[in-house]
């Protein structure tokens, strides 16, 4: 069945949207980014519409948020049934149903033997923030490694973990203490194209940097935790070897730290299982999750080794975290992704990247096409030898996949994202992906 969708009436910015563009110009915190004129109006499945009427095909999905797609019609019962009877009562002080039922369902849904307990706060940056909190009191450690690359929120001690972006950290310290960042592995960018202790060459490789900061700067057993995005994602959507995340699952084993894994952008099914620790084969101790966890209603969880989860009582809270209503949303979003929307993933996944690679061998611009389930990346290069990064060509990309009707969004240095709901179907692969070539055709012929 043809869809009525993307569809474009009125060049965007149409009036109307301009005019809220303006408004926000004029109003809003100059600190929001804009990433380019969309103003939106309303949302169903895989598609926005804006205050103009232009429909488009969304393969950002709020950057990653809207798992089940816009205003599913299960999520959207369950949040105004919840709404008719309360908004909120502090799950911190006391109880309700909603809150009880989902800490123990992702509790039971997350990987490995050991039994879990979860602790539920309003977004991922303030999971983040827990985690750390929890693994400092758990071992009585100050000491954390982090990523380069790593993008976890925008709070003070998870700013202190970022290195995405220096606009992230820009002004904003003395920044937490005790954190050391090393290389995440990126298999593209290695100089040898495997993984060496220490490359003869001098590349910079994750494991030689490892050792070297537990030579020379931190002992192992001063560290606490080791955090990271199993999948990195503002950092480039990049898919790290298997035997990284051996390495540091089996580092903090020998030396009594915790393996937190941020999944805020990978978790909920994005990769084609509930969590890419699934997809991947590597168990944490501790998973932070937000994001599409309820499909666009703010909540964020911390799920961890019940033997981890040892923070004294009153030692941590919230007063909206775990809100009635975002807990409801979550339960019917848990239910979908774990009833066909992660397969779906999958499947959709399969047929974009097979797609992207085709339209890949035609466009030398692009130097690799990586990414598990719906969470993929396209990176552009300069020059393909080189690997140099293209770092205008992808906002020239996204206008130009705007003006036509397809929503993308940029992350690393030179990729675009490809993160679309987990409710996409074949038709909406075949439009995107011709969509996606069509800019990239009329972008090279511009040049």
């Amino acid at each position: 069945m043809h869809k009525d969708y993307p569809r474009i009436v009125v060049t965007p910015p149409g009036p109307k949207a301009l005019a809220v563009i303006a408004q926000d110009q004029r109003f809003a915190s100059p600190s929001y980014i804009k990433e380019y004129p969309l103003v939106v109006s309303r949302g169903s499945g895989a598609m926005i519409e804006d205050v103009d009427g232009n429909r488009y095909l969304d393969f950002m999905a709020g950057i990653a948020v809207a798992s089940t797609g816009h205003a599913h019609p299960k999520v959207v019962a369950a949040i105004e049934q919840t709404a008719r009877k309360f908004l909120h009562i502090c799950s911190t002080d006391f109880y309700y149903p909603q809150f009880s039922e989902l800490c123990e369902r992702l509790a039971k849904l997350a990987p490995g033997p050991q039994p879990k307990r979860t602790f539920l706060s309003n977004s991922g940056a303030e999971a983040v923030e827990g985690a750390i909190k929890l693994a400092r009191a758990h071992t009585k450690r100050q000491n954390i490694i982090a990523f380069e690359g790593a993008f976890h929120g925008r709070t003070m001690g998870a700013v202190s973990l970022n290195s995405s972006k220096v606009k992230f950290r820009r002004n904003f310290g003395p920044l937490l203490p005790g954190v050391y960042h090393l290389p995440y592995a990126d298999p593209y960018r290695c100089l040898l194209g495997r993984e060496p202790v220490e490359c003869a060459q001098g590349c910079d490789c994750w494991q030689g940097a490892a050792e070297r900061l537990f030579r020379q700067r931190v002992a192992p057993d001063e560290v606490a935790a080791v955090i990271m995005e199993p999948v990195l994602g503002e950092g480039g959507y990049i898919v790290p070897p298997v035997r990284f995340l051996q390495y540091w699952r089996e580092f903090c084993d020998r030396n009594g730290a915790l393996l937190i894994f941020d999944e805020v952008q990978s978790g909920i099914g994005r990769t084609g299982d509930m969590f890419a620790a699934e997809t991947l084969g590597v168990t944490p101790d501790v998973i932070c999750l937000a994001k599409g966890l309820a499909s666009g209603m703010p909540i964020g969880a911390i799920v961890a080794n019940e033997s981890a989860m040892s923070w004294d009582h009153g030692s941590h809270g919230s007063t909206f975290g775990g809100n009635p209503v975002c807990c409801a949303a979550a339960l019917v979003t848990l239910d979908l992704v774990e009833h066909g929307l992660a397969k779906n993933a999958a499947r959709m996944g399969s047929l974009l990247l097979g797609g992207l690679r085709k339209i890949a061998a035609s466009h030398e611009a692009i130097g690799e096409v990586r990414g598990i389930g719906l969470m993929i990346g396209v990176e552009f290069v300069r020059d393909r030898a080189s690997k140099e990064p293209y770092q205008h060509f992808v906002h020239q990309l996204e206008l130009a996949a705007f003006k036509r009707g397809l929503l993308l969004l940029g992350c690393g240095q030179s990729t675009i994202r490809i993160a679309p709901p987990l409710i996409i179907d074949e038709e909406d692969v075949a439009n995107g992906l011709r969509i996606f070539e069509e800019a990239l055709t009329e972008m090279r012929i511009a040049a």
